[in-house]
């Protein structure tokens, strides 16, 4: 097993229990204890865990983002089914705006080979994806370069979605919640995503069931600026009945055949 993948259970894991211990670990994964101590550093140094005496307690707030590198690990079979059923929601001709994200890489490796449309991104690993696709024109936005994540912030990026119109925009989020709408991690990314959220006609969120009735740091908008979840399972209540209020159309990826 790689480690982002091992780190990223762990931290799936403290999630759910709050508090882990090194023998438990090294026993579940079958590796040694020295490993594990390895892994809780790393996630202690990226801000995601607290190390106590023999194991380690939740440690991420609501304004901690978890790396990137992290979270293309984590659910990956379900991103990879959400990203494709996304992907096939946009159609020849279309202009698409492409947001940053672990499950928006999924949708562009799936519009690798489609024809006649134009992309723009504020994403440098979307950009990787796309940019030999003769058939798609791909629009960088420019703008402050976020290390780690490898996307752009700043006046530059928001200004490129001020001054284009696209047909659909692929949004990622940190959390879906019923009252307090779509969140996010990071305050400028927030900026970047609403710029792209008024550029769109059509706005497609893309996000697995663990986003659900989670709240992130910052607030992105309501419910009601998406026209269409694709995810993993249904929503339970009360998130079902205010995205339902809001005019939100749910598509669920089907199971892997």
């Amino acid at each position: 097993m790689k480690a982002s993948v091992r780190r990223s259970q762990i931290l799936q894991e403290l999630a759910e229990a709050g508090s882990v211990t090194v023998v438990d670990l090294a026993e579940r994964f079958s590796v040694s204890p020295m490993t594990i101590r390895r892994d809780l550093l790393e996630l202690e140094r990226a801000a995601l865990v607290r190390r106590v005496h023999g194991g380690a307690v939740a440690g991420r707030g609501r304004s901690y983002e978890p790396p990137l590198l992290l979270r293309t690990g984590e659910n990956a079979d379900v991103k990879r089914r959400i990203g494709a059923l996304a992907a096939s929601m946009i159609a020849e001709g279309d202009s698409v705006a492409l947001d940053t994200g672990s499950t928006c890489l999924e949708v562009a490796c799936n519009l690798r080979g489609r024809r006649n449309l134009t992309v723009l991104t504020p994403g440098f690993r979307i950009a990787e994806i796309l940019i030999d696709e003769p058939d798609i024109r791909l629009i960088l936005t420019g703008g402050i370069v976020r290390p780690g994540e490898a996307s752009l912030i700043g006046d530059l990026a928001r200004h490129a979605f001020q001054e284009l119109s696209v047909d659909r925009l692929v949004l990622a989020v940190g959390g879906v919640d019923a009252a307090f709408g779509l969140s996010e991690y990071n305050w400028d990314d927030v900026l970047v995503k609403q710029a792209m959220i008024r550029s769109a006609k059509e706005v497609i969120l893309v996000a697995d069931s663990r986003k659900f009735d989670q709240i992130a740091f910052a607030r992105i908008a309501g419910l009601e600026a998406v026209a269409m979840l694709v995810t993993d399972r249904e929503p339970g209540e009360p998130l079902r009945a205010a995205l339902k209020s809001a005019g939100v159309k749910t598509l669920i990826a089907p199971a892997a055949s």
